[in-house]
């Protein structure tokens, strides 16, 4: 039982968007073990062609975000590595997810998401922000992303 349910309701489970998370992440283990034994670079090669292709096939609207967030980030943290992280695109160092994009669609969210980790070097005192809602991405807004970027990447 969660806190939001009452005595009388039961736990029915994994949501369907949520399930479909899961899947994808089992997916996604299951390349990166089949690309045991390439190169560092190949390896890094097919992640980023994944990270791409999820993205090429997001709803408009998500799609323009995450192709301009990626373009963002590789400029801001080139030592940032794409791959997919339960299906989203994420930018990791040492194999370790730093930020990552969900979209809108993801679970039928309003919004879209430009989230980070706890391997984000963001702390600023006692509390900060760790992920940002994402509707359209001004001038202003790219320039706050990639600020954040250099900084979690520290």
């Amino acid at each position: 039982m969660t806190s939001t349910q009452s005595p009388d309701e039961k736990y029915s489970g994994f949501t369907a968007e949520e399930r479909a998370a899961m899947k994808e992440h089992a997916q996604e283990e299951r390349k990166a073990a089949a690309r045991r034994g390439a190169s560092k670079a190949e390896k890094e090669a097919a992640a980023e062609r994944d990270v791409l292709a999820k993205i090429a096939g997001m709803p408009e609207a998500d799609r323009v975000l995450a192709e301009r967030l990626h373009e963002i980030i590789k400029a801001a943290a080139p030592d940032l590595a794409p791959k997919l992280w339960y299906g989203m695109p994420a930018y990791a160092r040492d194999g370790k997810v730093v930020c990552h994009f969900q979209s809108a669609e993801k679970f039928n969210s309003r919004y879209a998401t430009l989230g980070f980790s706890d391997q984000a070097a963001l702390d600023d005192g006692a509390m900060w922000p760790t992920a940002f809602a994402l509707k359209e991405l001004t001038a202003a807004d790219e320039q706050l992303v990639s600020a954040l970027v250099k900084k979690a990447a520290g």
